[in-house]
């Protein structure tokens, strides 16, 4: 290139010949920021642009139930932070301060509802506390009522979904951060006077604080983007991404593109105003000392009324995953105003397993969460092979590893994490129902391809933030050595730099594996006959009154979820 110019070019003041060793830096991170843009950052874009068209937004504006739906996804998803939050702290505190028989059995049995999918969760509810289920028949027997005493319904049962499933987070997240407390802090206070009241709020509390925020920002953002319950236990109750789902069905496609454009603007400004008080990672250090010891419960009696009140809090929060199995076992027609099944059998596994169709849309979320998961993972991993590593200094520019595209490639692998499923999924929608190959737009909307790719875009930021934390925790000196002995950049990749990163590798695939398995926020949006997924399937049995089969369908994911997970956590 720089042979072509002419000597007077060359000999111009401020001409510097770019090295070719630039080029080779700048032409692969150019490229891994055109394709993340083009799969995160202009969908988006398009149904921006889609928003902006015709009168749509002047329909959002005049009408009050848009307004209402977007004020309902706001409360809900505060107070689905304070209910969760209000549920999770005391659990963390309680298993991480006190010692009694059965504590670490306990604690990771409270941890147990992360491993239901989100829609399985919600039909797991639906068996146990909805009007038709085993609490309601048990109090309608008890008290000899001619119907149910409740109806499951509205923002309160979205909330009660809410707290049991996301209290998970604030649960992981303060016993991470119990874990590295200062006990001198702690020790301080308490030789200062100060009572256990006093040291739980102005001293624990405080240094909990980038947990804490770390835990509301996941839920908050998990709850802005809640699907499965609103569309389950809403009833006339909407929120906006119920309201953007029945936006489209009804054919009203640019008013839809606007509540999508709203709905992300809201969790854009959710997302900075929890961020500003997170303050530091929650999973930093939050002390140089040693955590605070538990406090072994002297008396026997209290011992043992601890004990007892654990397992009874332990038993209640799997009651969910037993109230799946059981009515699993449930033969299709044999349960109808009985307050328990009268029979059971395994009559529904039967029929999955001996009708292939029926296990057709199991075989579906298997193949696509594992391409998706793999393809999630090559990107990750060309992420951080090119802007992963921190390296101080630099030559030609470049501050360190990455340069100026480090900024943009870790933005645009975090950024399907800020927004809710359904904005991406009818972004996707929009964008790819259009055949324009100038425009890069191709028409996917009815294919097989569609929700893979969407299923991919929605796992990027699992795999991403995984193997990046990973690349950053390299040693650039055994990479060096292998270098020094021989080995090319391949055979050091391979041998060296993969065997290093297998715990990034296996937390971020097993995590974004069972997200997309469950899946039903993007899939109800995408799917089609050909790729319909099991959570679909589990919809289909639902409205057939088919709930032996829904509820094994929802074992199986359950079950599956569990190895993967553990499998992950293993290595």
């Amino acid at each position: 290139m720089n042979s072509r110019l002419r000597p007077a070019d060359r000999a111009a003041p401020g001409y510097r010949p770019m090295p070719s060793r630039d080029v080779s830096r700048i032409l692969p991170r150019l490229g891994l920021t055109l394709l993340l843009a083009w799969l995160v950052l202009y969908p988006i874009l398009v149904a921006v642009a889609d928003a902006a068209r015709g009168d749509a937004l002047g329909t959002f504006v005049s009408r009050t139930g848009e307004w209402a739906a977007l004020w309902a996804s706001i409360w809900v998803s505060l107070a689905s932070v304070v209910l969760a939050a209000a549920i999770g702290v005391p659990l963390a505190l309680l298993f991480d301060w006190l010692d009694f028989p059965g504590r670490k059995t306990l604690g990771s049995l409270v941890a147990l509802p992360a491993v239901l999918p989100p829609f399985v969760g919600v039909i797991a509810f639906l068996f146990l506390y909805g009007e038709s289920g085993f609490v309601a028949r048990a109090v309608q027997a008890v008290f000899g009522l001619n119907q149910a005493p409740w109806r499951l319904q509205g923002a309160g049962a979205i909330l009660l979904v809410h707290a049991y499933s996301m209290y998970v987070y604030f649960y992981l997240f303060t016993r991470a951060g119990l874990a590295k407390l200062d006990a001198s802090l702690i020790e301080a206070a308490q030789a200062l006077g100060a009572g256990r009241w006093q040291v739980l709020f102005r001293v624990t509390l405080p240094l909990l604080r980038p947990a804490l925020a770390g835990a509301a920002l996941l839920v908050f953002m998990t709850a802005l983007g809640s699907f499965s319950a609103p569309y389950v236990f809403g009833g006339g109750f909407r929120v906006m991404t119920t309201q953007i789902v029945a936006t489209k069905l009804n054919g009203e496609l640019p008013l839809a593109m606007v509540e999508t454009v709203a709905l992300a603007l809201v969790a854009v400004v959710g997302l900075a105003v929890l961020r500003r008080t997170e303050g530091d990672d929650p999973l930093t250090a939050l002390g140089k000392g040693t955590a605070p010891r538990r406090r072994a419960i002297r008396r026997p009696g209290v011992r043992g009324l601890a004990t007892a009140a654990g397992w009874l809090l332990a038993a209640l929060l799997l009651l969910p995953h037993l109230t799946l199995a059981l009515v699993s076992l449930v033969p299709y027609g044999s349960w109808t105003t009985e307050a328990v099944p009268p029979v059971l059998s395994l009559v529904n596994y039967e029929r999955l397993f001996d009708e292939p169709e029926r296990l057709r849309p199991l075989v579906n979320s298997l193949w696509m969460a594992a391409v998706s998961t793999l393809a999630a993972l090559v990107l990750a991993l060309a992420a951080g092979a090119l802007v992963g590593r921190r390296r101080p200094g630099g030559r030609g520019g470049w501050p360190g590893r990455g340069g100026p595209f480090r900024g943009p490639i870790e933005a645009l692998v975090a950024l399907p994490w800020a927004l809710p499923g359904t904005v991406f999924a009818i972004a996707l929608a929009a964008t790819f129902s259009v055949s324009s190959p100038l425009t890069l737009r191709w028409i996917l909307v009815g294919t097989v391809i569609l929700l893979p790719l969407a299923y991919l875009v929605r796992n990027l930021p699992i795999t991403g933030r995984a193997v990046l934390a990973g690349y950053r925790q390299l040693d650039p000196a055994f990479e060096e050595a292998a270098a020094s002995l021989g080995a090319g950049r391949w055979a050091t990749f391979r041998r060296v730099t993969l065997p290093l990163l297998r715990p990034a590798l296996a937390a971020g695939a097993s995590l974004a594996f069972v997200t997309a398995l469950g899946d039903f926020v993007t899939s109800i949006v995408l799917y089609t006959y050909d790729n319909r997924p099991i959570s679909i399937e589990i919809m289909s049995s639902l409205r057939v009154s088919e709930l032996g089969v829904a509820a094994a369908f929802g074992v199986i994911l359950m079950v599956v979820s569990a190895v993967v997970l553990g499998l992950g956590a293993r290595r």
